[in-house]
């Protein structure tokens, strides 16, 4: 028996389509009325004055303590005293870089400050203090000494020096010497100073006393035990300070130890 036609299947699809009805219209979207709309916009307006009204207006969240944490030669505080934190004043409006110039600009010794809010009441002060890497002596005041850090940054007078600090000496007492400061000038060779003193192996900046230097490229170190290390410019700082531990570590007896030129190092005097 034969099957069905495609025309007998066609008038089956309309019979059942026939029979099943129309389709149905298309889901309407539902348009908010206009008074759910003033509704919700009053209620947003209200969380809105509320919010604002708890921050600034309201006795909940306003400044009551600030701690301060990172301090070692300063106090505490000293810290809270140069932040000024308006006590009693919205958490909120409280201004963190007004707080950190004051800190930084009344205490040279802090090299950062981070100031969080601790809610609800509280503020922190996080402190970084500089490290001196050199000290110098100051020159307008008999027995005292400047820090200097790592950035060269000359940040406090103290009375005494501090214990395992290199002193730093600059004697531009021949005529190249004297050029070369009003070349590069004191600030200069300072820093100068400086990046030898970061780059000295572990070993040899326990052991050194003093940074002398003359000139832009003749920077030398007093070690104890009456040694001396020639170091020349503040360049290829690190080859210098390999080829210096090794030099010492050959000749552990020599006095003079010379690496200006890393290329050619020479120790002599063992």
């Amino acid at each position: 028996m034969a099957g069905a036609t495609t025309a007998d299947r066609g008038e089956r699809d309309e019979a059942e389509a026939s029979e099943s009805g129309p389709p149905p219209p298309p889901r309407r979207l539902r348009i908010p009325s206009m008074r759910t709309l003033v509704v919700t916009g009053v209620l947003l307006v209200l969380v809105g004055a509320g919010s604002i009204w708890l921050l600034y207006g309201s006795q909940w969240l306003r400044v009551e303590r600030v701690t301060t944490s990172g301090t070692g030669v300063l106090t505490p505080a000293e810290v809270r005293a140069a932040a000024a934190v308006p006590v009693g004043a919205p958490l909120i409006s409280v201004d963190a870089d007004a707080i950190e110039d004051r800190i930084r600009r009344k205490l040279p010794r802090i090299d950062s400050v981070d100031v969080v809010r601790s809610w609800p009441h509280g503020i922190g002060l996080k402190v970084t203090e500089r490290q001196p890497v050199l000290i110098v002596e100051d020159a307008r005041n008999a027995g005292k000494f400047v820090e200097v850090d790592h950035e060269g940054v000359r940040f406090a007078t103290v009375d005494k020096a501090p214990k395992g600090v290199p002193r730093l000496e600059l004697t531009p007492d021949q005529s190249g010497a004297a050029a070369s400061l009003r070349r590069f000038g004191p600030d200069r060779l300072v820093r100068e100073a400086v990046r030898v003193a970061r780059r000295l192996p572990d070993a040899v900046a326990r052991d050194t006393r003093t940074v002398k230097v003359r000139s832009y490229d003749d920077i030398s170190l007093e070690l104890t035990a009456g040694r001396e290390v020639v170091w020349g410019s503040a360049e290829k700082g690190e080859t210098k300070a390999r080829v210096l531990t090794t030099l010492m570590k050959a000749d552990p007896k020599a006095e003079h130890f010379d690496v200006s030129v890393p290329t050619a190092p020479a120790s002599s005097g063992s």
